[in-house]
């Protein structure tokens, strides 16, 4: 899941950013609302997380441009304003929550899962493809039962093919998604990721599930390529 951060505090923007990679999220930071807004009209995200003051744009404007242009991007919005014309004035932006500062880290990375649960391609805490399980809430898979021992890039890559399991995805849009900005797209770092999930996936069951499909993408599936169930 890639997210966007626009935060103007550089202590609480790089807590907020490591903490969101720690638990598999790709995170592009910026710290003025100007370039918030550029950013999300250029890429997709999962999410923003947006603060109220921020200097050339407000996050109450940036947040209400975006809505305005259509954009239906989840938005947690941070305040350091508590009263109750403030909140309003944050929902009525369209944001979809928001967390008031200071603010226990749990609470937002909480309210941060909430609002993107809203919609319809993340609403499962628990994904099953076949003999796999992909627990969103904890960031953990198994296959046949025998925990797969991700690491956190490699967790990212398979909830993102598994949500969409059954569709080629894109090397484009896989990269999108799962890594940040700064990744460069023409590494190699795609493919290596993939050969690392493809080979813990079999380690439980030889029989494979995650299938490349040259020119095309990536396709994570309970049949294979010859008519068989993954799970077998």
């Amino acid at each position: 899941m890639r997210i966007l951060l626009a935060e103007d505090d550089p202590r609480l923007n790089d807590l907020l950013a490591r903490a969101l990679r720690e638990r598999a999220y790709a995170v592009d930071v910026v710290t003025d609302g100007e370039s918030a807004l550029i950013e999300a009209a250029v890429n997709e995200y999962d999410a923003i997380v947006l603060d109220v003051m921020l200097p050339r744009r407000t996050g109450l404007e940036v947040c209400a441009e975006l809505r305005r242009r259509g954009r239906q991007t989840p938005i947690l919005m941070l305040t350091a304003r508590d009263a109750l014309r403030d909140r309003v004035a944050g929902l009525d932006s369209g944001a979809d929550d928001y967390v008031v500062k200071p603010f226990e880290l749990d609470e937002l990375l909480a309210r941060l899962r909430a609002i993107m649960r809203r919609g319809p391609a993340l609403q499962d805490e628990q994904i099953v493809v076949g003999d796999l399980v992909v627990d969103t809430r904890a960031q953990q898979a198994s296959r046949a039962g025998v925990p797969l021992g991700l690491t956190t890039r490699e967790y990212a890559l398979l909830e993102y093919l598994a949500r969409h399991a059954g569709r080629v995805v894109g090397r484009a849009e896989l990269t999108e998604h799962v890594w940040d900005a700064n990744h460069d797209p023409m590494s190699n770092a795609l493919e290596v990721y993939i050969g690392r999930v493809r080979k813990k996936l079999e380690a439980p069951n030889p029989v494979g599930m995650l299938h490349t499909r040259r020119g095309s993408g990536y396709l994570l599936s309970d049949v294979t390529d010859d008519g068989r169930a993954a799970a077998t």
